[in-house]
Order: C-alpha cells, then structure tokens, then sequence
C-alpha cells in the first residue's frame, strides 16, 4: 500500500499530533444477560470477569487446537459487554456466540450498521476528545456535538464510539477541536510502523497468539478454562513457537501473499505490506524462528529482497 499525495498530512498527524480515521466499518456486537461475562470468559483467551464497568480487554477466540478464529475488544459499560472486531471475523464471533449461548441467560445484539467508530490516532487524540484514562481499553461515557459517545483509550490515541446517525454531528467536532482528516491508508502505514498484526492480513485460522507476539496483550495465564487454552497454555510453558510476527524491510515494492525465502527453503509469506514515508516499502510476516532479525530473505522470484528487522520499526 503506497501513501497518496493526499494522506502524507494525514500520516504526519499520526506520528506529530492528532488525525480521524472513520473505521465504522468494524464488527460490532453486544452481549446482555446475567451469564454475559461468564459466557464469554469461557470462549476467549482474555479475562472477561476480571472487568469492571469502564474496563475493557483485547482477547483472542480460537479453534479447539488454539488456533485464531479472530480477535476483538470487549468494553464492560456496566449494562453490557460491546464487542468490536475486524469485519472478516464477525461472522465467526457472531456464530460461536450463538451456537454456545444456548440455555444461558446471554442475549445477542447486532450494533454493527447501528453504531459508528471514529479512531482518533496520534500523541494529540486526547487534547481533542477530552480526559480519557491512560490504560488501554479504559473508556468512559461523554458527550459531543449534543450527542452520547464513548470514548475508548487506544494504543494509538482514542476511538469514540456513537449512534451512525450521530456521526456527521460528531466527526465535524472532533475536526473543529483540531483532528485533521485521515484515510485508512495512512492508519495502515501507521498500524504496520508500530507492529501491529491486523487479523485477515498478518493474522488467519492457523495462527496461535503467540506465535504473533498477542500473548502479553491478549491471553491470561491465570484465568480458568477456554476454548483452546490447552494447547496455547502448553506452548507458553513448554514450547517454542516455529514462527514469529517479524518487520521486514523492502528493498522495492512487494504483495501481501508472496513467498519469503530463506536460501531455498520458504519460511513464511507477506502480510501487510506498506510504503511508509519514514522507512520506505515494509512488512509484517509471520516468519519461521531460523530467519532471525538481520537475515536477507528472497521475495517471490527474488527481483526484491527483504531484511528481517525487530518491531516496531524504528
């Protein structure tokens, strides 16, 4: 993904102070009842009963073999868990809830035309949202432009989440208070600058979470039974994952998909892919252990070359 003319102010915003991304696209869904929290607990890799009202968790959901069927956020508002994941995952997530809820008191709601997700990214999201707690995942109810919304501490700045009919109202506030309009384009060169794997390009249904580095962010050791657990436990106190989540950096432009070769042997394929105005054509990629950081992998045919680098970039 290359930069246009048009988001090079975007991109700079990121890294020097505050620029709008729309991302209401993302999956949405909310679960009510009084077995909400222990429901989801038993389904993803992350504390779920651990959190209080204004709490929130980045967590996996996986196969039986601990693999990932995609990931999301989960917010406790204190009337009901909303959860929020990458639009290829939904249908799996909004499947296991209602295959697995059954005879529980946990009730389902669809909120993803309902809702709209604006991303707010850069050092100066929180002078223009207003107060958020530092902790990522904090959030609190406010008010913009007249409207209700939520505003969720990211790694990156600060989502506000309101009613899609409120959006315009509020995108125009969040500009007026001094955000500078974005694209994804940019969010992406950003997110792959920071080394974030992003779950249907880096991240698919033959991934363990740790073997993409989640395991910090997104998986506890000490909560009870989940689905996969045995196999992400048992890696994490016994194994040694054969891949790892890598930066690489291009030496000319390359797609999501091609093959990474280590002499003869492939060790992995590209994910994202991006041209970043600091660091030129980069990458994430899932790569086996033996290409460790400073070695030269062959990409495709080899007409371009890739260093395996450290994350984040820097």
């Amino acid at each position: 993904m290359s930069l246009a003319d048009t988001s090079i102010d975007a991109h700079r915003a990121m890294l020097e102070s505050c620029a709008l991304v729309d991302r209401s696209e993302r999956g949405k869904l909310a679960l009510t009842g009084s077995e909400a929290k222990e429901f989801l607990q038993g389904q993803v890799s992350n504390d779920i009963e651990g959190l209080e009202p204004g709490d929130g968790c980045y967590a996996a959901f996986l196969t039986p073999k601990g693999k990932m069927l995609g990931d999301l956020r989960a917010l406790d508002t204190g009337e009901e868990l909303l959860l929020d994941c990458e639009r290829v995952a939904l249908q799996e997530l909004f499947n296991m809830i209602r295959r697995f809820k059954l005879g529980r008191d946990v009730e389902l709601h669809k909120r993803t035309v309902e809702y709209a997700l604006l991303s707010l990214i850069g050092p100066g999201a929180r002078a223009v949202a207003g107060d958020v707690p530092a902790r990522e995942h904090a959030h609190r109810a406010a008010e913009l432009a007249g409207a209700p919304v939520r505003l969720i501490a990211t790694g990156d700045g600060v989502d506000v989440l309101c009613a899609a009919g409120d959006a315009g109202a509020v995108r125009a506030a969040l500009l007026a208070a001094g955000a500078v309009p974005g694209d994804e384009a940019a969010a992406e060169i950003h997110r792959v600058e920071t080394g974030r794997p992003r779950y249907g390009l880096d991240l698919d249904d033959s991934v363990i979470p740790q073997e993409a580095g989640l395991n910090d962010r997104a998986v506890s050791f000490t909560k009870g039974c989940y689905v996969g657990q045995e196999t992400v436990a048992r890696l994490y106190y016994r194994g040694k994952p054969n891949r790892h989540l890598r930066g690489l950096r291009l030496d000319g432009p390359a797609a999501t998909g091609d093959p990474l070769l280590l002499g003869e042997k492939e060790v992995g394929r590209l994910g994202s892919v991006v041209e970043s105005p600091s660091f030129g054509w980069i990458a994430l990629a899932l790569v086996r252990r033996e290409a460790e950081p400073g070695a030269t992998l062959a990409v495709g045919d080899g007409t371009v070359t890739a260093t395996v680098a450290e994350l984040p970039f820097a």
